[in-house]
C-alpha cells in the first residue's frame, strides 16, 4: 500500500532529498528577491488603486492628495525598510518579529506577534490569488464566472509547487516577477520621456469620465479622516516586507547580510514603482470609483452594472504603451500571473514561523518537521486549507478581503521595533566600545522612530478599517493567540507530567518497577517516565539480549541523548540508527528484520513505550509514529510489539467520566441483564475467595 501511495506522491514533489542535501536549497539573493519579496513588489498593482477609490469619495477633486499620501506611504516604507535591517543582523537565526518580541518583550508579546503574522499570511493568499483571478477574468469570461474554483485550483497549484521545495519554486516565480518589474520601470521611463521630453498628451481610458462625489464639499475632520483612510489603504504596499526577516535561514551564507541587501532593494523596487504610478496616473487623469455603477458618469450618463472598472496599473499602461501594442500585453500578463505569485511570500513565511512556533510548543511539533524535499510540507498544507476556506467564505472577493488586510502586519511591525529599542538598551548598558556604542546607537534610533511611525499608523488603520472588516483580522488574531496557548499549556503539562525524575529512589520506586521477563529491543526518543518504565520493563525481563534503539533524525537531539543517558548511567547499550532521510519506521523495520535473519529461530519483542491521552483533540497534538510502527511490526514475521502505556492525567480524567455514565444503557444490557456496580463486583470477589 506504500508503494501505491508513495508512487503519485513522488511525480507530484519528485524524490525525497537526504538531510545532509539542506544546503542545496539555500537561495541566492536573485531568487530569494522574487520569492521573499513578490508581495510587495505586486502590491503596487493595487495599492495606487486602493488609494485613488478612497480618494473617490470626495470626487476629483480630492485625487490632488494622492501624492502626497504616496510620499507618505515611500517615508514609511524607508522607515519600515531601515528597522528590519536592524532585525536582520541582529536576530539572523529567522524567528523575525516573533523572536525579537518574545526576547525583549516577553512570550506573551511574542504570541501576539506570532497570532497577526500568522492571520496575514494567509490572508496575503486569499488577497492575492483573487485579485490575480479578477484580472484574468477580465480577459477570460470563464474564470470571473467560476472565480472561486479558479481561486482554489490555483492555490492548489501553488501549494504543490513549495512542496517541491523553496529553491524550485523559487526559480520558477523569479521569471514573472522579474517581468513585472521590468515592465514597471520600462512603463515609468517610457512615459516619462514621453511626457516631459516629447510633450505628448497621454490619456487614460477614464480621463474624460466623470465621478459624482459620494460625500461633496468634505473639510475638516471629515476630510482628514478621509485622507487617512487613503494613506490606510495605500500602505497595502507594506505587507511582505517583514518576510525577508522571517526567512533569513533560506539565504545562501552570508545570510544576514544577503538578507539585508534583498530588503534594500526590494524597498527601493517598491517605492520607485509604487510612486512612478502615482504619478503616471495623475498625468493620464485616471478614474476610479468605489461604486463606478452609479458614480462613474461618461458624457453625463452612469456607466451602469456592466461596466468593468479597470486597475489602475492596466489603464496606465495603456495610456503609456497604446491598447492592444505589444508592451500592454506582455504587462498586463506579467501583472496577473506576480499577483499569483505574490502568494509565495506567505508560502515561505508561514511555514517557517510555524516550524519555530512549533519548536517553542506553541503549535502542533508536526510543523517544526521537514518532508521529504527538505520543505515544511505541514505548514504549507495548512497556510493552503486556510486560505481555500477563506477564498469560499468571501466568494474570492479581493475588495471584501483587502479590508481584513494590513492590521496583523502593523502590529507585528510596532511590537517588533519596541523590542528592537529594548534590545540595544540592553546590549548599550553592557557595551564599552565607543565605536559599537555610536553604531548601537544610531539603530536604536532608527528602530525608536520605526516604532512610532508603525505604531501611529497601526492606530490610523485601526481607526479607519475597524468597521469595513478589519475586527475580522483581530477576530483572527484572538482565536489563533488562544488556540496556541492552550496548545503550549498541553504540551507543558505533558512534559512535567513525564519528566525524568531526578532522585534515584523516586525512579526505583515509581517509574522502574520490575515487570515479567521479555526478549527485547526498546525504542527511545527522549529520557523521561515513559522511558524509564519501558526499560524497566524490559531490563528484568531476563532477556538474553537487550538494547535500547534510537533513530538519528536531528543530530542535536541525539547528541543531548547520548550524553544523558551517559550522565544517568543506564545500564542498556544504546543503539543509533542513522536516518538520511528523517524517516523513523522504515530505519527500525529493517534493523529488526536484520536480527531476525542473524537468528531465524529467535523472537524479537519490540518495546514501545508510549503515553496515553484522554481527550480526542490531545491526539492531534502528538506524534503517530508509534501507530505507524506497530502497523508495519506485525507484519514481521517473528517479532512481537509490546506498548508500555503510560497515563496521563487527562485519560484518567476520561475514565473517571465513563464511570459517572453508569446509568447507561449499552446495546444488549436488558438481554444480559442489569449491570453489577463495582463496589458489588469487588464484594462478591472477596466472599468467593
Amino acid at each position: 500500500m506504500s508503494k501505491l501511495t508513495d508512487v503519485p506522491k513522488r511525480i507530484l514533489i519528485g524524490r525525497a532529498l537526504r538531510s545532509d542535501r539542506l544546503g542545496e536549497t539555500l537561495l541566492p539573493k536573485r531568487i530569494a528577491l522574487p520569492v521573499f519579496a513578490s508581495d510587495p513588489l505586486s502590491s503596487v498593482a493595487y495599492a495606487p488603486g486602493e488609494v485613488l477609490l478612497v480618494l473617490s469619495i470626495a470626487g476629483v477633486s480630492a485625487y490632488h492628495f494622492s501624492p502626497w499620501i504616496a510620499l507618505a506611504v515611500v517615508v514609511l516604507m524607508f522607515t519600515v525598510v531601515a528597522s528590519y535591517r536592524q532585525n536582520v543582523h541582529a536576530y539572523p537565526s529567522g524567528g523575525g518579529d516573533y523572536e525579537v518580541a518574545t526576547t525583549n518583550l516577553g512570550p506573551k508579546a511574542g504570541l501576539t506577534v506570532a497570532s497577526a503574522l500568522l492571520v496575514d499570511y494567509v490572508l496575503t493568499v486569499a488577497v492575492s490569488i483573487s485579485s490575480g483571478i479578477e484580472n484574468l477574468g477580465s480577459a477570460i469570461p470563464f474564470v470571473v464566472e467560476h472565480k472561486v474554483l479558479c481561486a482554489v485550483a490555483v492555490i492548489l497549484l501553488l501549494t504543490l509547487m513549495n512542496l517541491r521545495g523553496v529553491k524550485e519554486s523559487g526559480t520558477l516565480f523569479a521569471i514573472p516577477t522579474y517581468v513585472f518589474v521590468a515592465g514597471v520601470f520600462i512603463m515609468i521611463v517610457w512615459g516619462a520621456f514621453r511626457g516631459l521630453v516629447l510633450g505628448d498628451t497621454m490619456r487614460a481610458p477614464t480621463a474624460g469620465y466623470e465621478i459624482k462625489p459620494e460625500h461633496g464639499g468634505l473639510a475638516g475632520f471629515a476630510m482628514v479622516f478621509l485622507l487617512l483612510r487613503a494613506f490606510s489603504s495605500g500602505c497595502a504596499a507594506l505587507t511582505g516586507v517583514e518576510a525577508i526577516s522571517n526567512g533569513v535561514p533560506a539565504f545562501r551564507k552570508p545570510k544576514s547580510k544577503n538578507a539585508g541587501n534583498t530588503l534594500a532593494l526590494m524597498g527601493l523596487l517598491a517605492v520607485t514603482m509604487f510612486c512612478g504610478i502615482i504619478a503616471l496616473a495623475t498625468a493620464t487623469d485616471v478614474r476610479m470609483s468605489d461604486n463606478p455603477a452609479t458614480q462613474l458618469f461618461h458624457n453625463g450618463v452612469a456607466v451602469g452594472a456592466d461596466y468593468v472598472q479597470h486597475p489602475v496599473i492596466s489603464q496606465v499602461a495603456e495610456a503609456v504603451f497604446g491598447e492592444g501594442s505589444f508592451l500592454f500585453v506582455v504587462l498586463a500578463a506579467a501583472t496577473a500571473l506576480v499577483l499569483f505569485l505574490a502568494a509565495n511570500t506567505a508560502y515561505n513565511g508561514f511555514p517557517l514561523l510555524g516550524s519555530i512556533l512549533a519548536q517553542d510548543r506553541y503549535l502542533p511539533r508536526q510543523l517544526h518537521t521537514r518532508g521529504d524535499r527538505l520543505a515544511f510540507s505541514n505548514g504549507i498544507v495548512l497556510l493552503a486549507g486556510a486560505a481555500m476556506l477563506l477564498v469560499v467564505v468571501y466568494g474570492a472577493d479581493s475588495t471584501r478581503l483587502i479590508q481584513l488586510y494590513i492590521v496583523g502586519v502593523f502590529v507585528s511591525f510596532t511590537l517588533s521595533q519596541i523590542g528592537m529599542v529594548r534590545h540595544w538598551n540592553r546590549n548599550l548598558a553592557a557595551e564599552r566600545d565607543q565605536a559599537r556604542r555610536r553604531h548601537m546607537v544610531r539603530s536604536r534610533a532608527i528602530n525608536a522612530f520605526g516604532a512610532f511611525f508603525t505604531g501611529l499608523v497601526l492606530v490610523v488603520v485601526l481607526a479607519t478599517k475597524f468597521t469595513h472588516g478589519a475586527w475580522v483580522a483581530l477576530l483572527g488574531m484572538c482565536i489563533f493567540f488562544a488556540t496556541m496557548t492552550a496548545i503550549r499549556k498541553h504540551y507543558d503539562r505533558v512534559a512535567e507530567e513525564i519528566a525524568a525524575p531526578e532522585d534515584p529512589e523516586e525512579a526505583q520506586s515509581d517509574d522502574m518497577v520490575r515487570p515479567s521477563r521479555v526478549h527485547s529491543v526498546v525504542l527511545i526518543s527522549k529520557i523521561h517516565r515513559p522511558t524509564l518504565r519501558a526499560l524497566a520493563y524490559a531490563k528484568l525481563m531476563r532477556s538474553d539480549s537487550l538494547e535500547a534503539l534510537s533513530v538519528n533524525v536531528d543530530p542535536a537531539e541525539t547528541k543531548a541523548l547520548r550524553e544523558e543517558w551517559e550522565r544517568r548511567g543506564i545500564a542498556v547499550p544504546l543503539k543509533v540508527l542513522d536516518s538520511p532521510y528523517r524517516e523513523i519506521t522504515r530505519p527500525v523495520i529493517e534493523y529488526v528484520k536484520s536480527l531476525r535473519k542473524e537468528s531465524p529461530r529467535d523472537a524479537v519483542s519490540v518495546i514501545i513505550p508510549e503515553y496515553v491521552v484522554g481527550h480526542w483533540y490531545e491526539h492531534l497534538l502528538h506524534n503517530q509514529s508509534a501507530l505507524r510502527l506497530k502497523g508495519r511490526l506485525l507484519f514481521t514475521p517473528g517479532v512481537m510489539v509490546t506498548s508500555v502505556p503510560y497515563q496521563l492525567e487527562s485519560s484518567e480524567a476520561a475514565r473517571r467520566r465513563a464511570r459517572k455514565r453508569q446509568d447507561w444503557s449499552a446495546p444488549g444490557a436488558v438481554r444480559r441483564g442489569p449491570a453489577q456496580q463495582p463496589q458489588d463486583r469487588s464484594k462478591d470477589s472477596s466472599s468467593s475467595t
